[in-house]
């Protein structure tokens, strides 16, 4: 059974167990095991400095990374325009180790178009340097890194128009990942 990694900011969620149970059950529909970022359990936790606890849960989250066949990435803008910063290094690291990495956004606007309505909005927190430079237009969902990564590997970067109380947490496109995963040569 072909092990999935489960990234995207659910983990940030009020319930974020409960999202990840509800992936891996919609994994499991489609003959894959979910592994969700929490799986990675730190032995007292709660006793840690934080530097340390970050660097625990960092290289354990690169291990379950390594134990999985294929990354399905959360895209959708979180906390900005564009996405979660750990999910886009979940990303890169999944490609770097050459597993397929499929991901989806839960907008169909582009990420030009999110960082233009942005700008006149950041006035107060871009410097001057920011509000001059260029801004990426590719017509892409996301920075062109992540969105060329996903679209090499699977074809097509996943995108859906979901109701705004559910930006984040819809799952239309992420059952439509599934679904492209299930026809990777690579996992058959």
């Amino acid at each position: 059974m072909a092990r999935i990694y489960l990234a995207g900011p659910e983990v940030f969620f009020p319930d974020p167990v409960e999202q990840g149970e509800i992936k891996k059950r919609l994994c499991a529909q489609f003959g894959f095991e979910g592994v969700y970022p929490l799986d990675n359990v730190i032995a007292d936790a709660n006793k840690l400095a934080p530097a340390e606890l970050a660097r625990r849960i960092s290289q354990g989250n690169e291990g379950l990374m390594r134990s999985c066949d294929l990354i399905i990435a959360n895209c959708t803008p979180f906390r900005g325009v564009g996405m979660d910063p750990g999910t886009a290094y979940e990303v890169g690291f999944m490609r770097a180790l050459g597993k397929p990495v499929l991901g989806y956004a839960n907008t169909t606007s582009d990420y030009a178009l999110r960082v233009r309505d942005a700008a006149p909005l950041s006035a107060s927190t871009w410097d001057a340097e920011s509000h001059a430079a260029s801004i990426e237009d590719f017509c892409l969902t996301e920075n062109l890194m992540i969105a060329v990564a996903i679209i090499e590997d699977s074809g097509q970067f996943v995108t859906h128009a979901a109701p705004p109380s559910r930006a984040l947490s819809d799952l239309t496109a992420f059952r439509r990942c599934l679904e492209i995963a299930a026809t990777l040569p690579s996992l058959r």
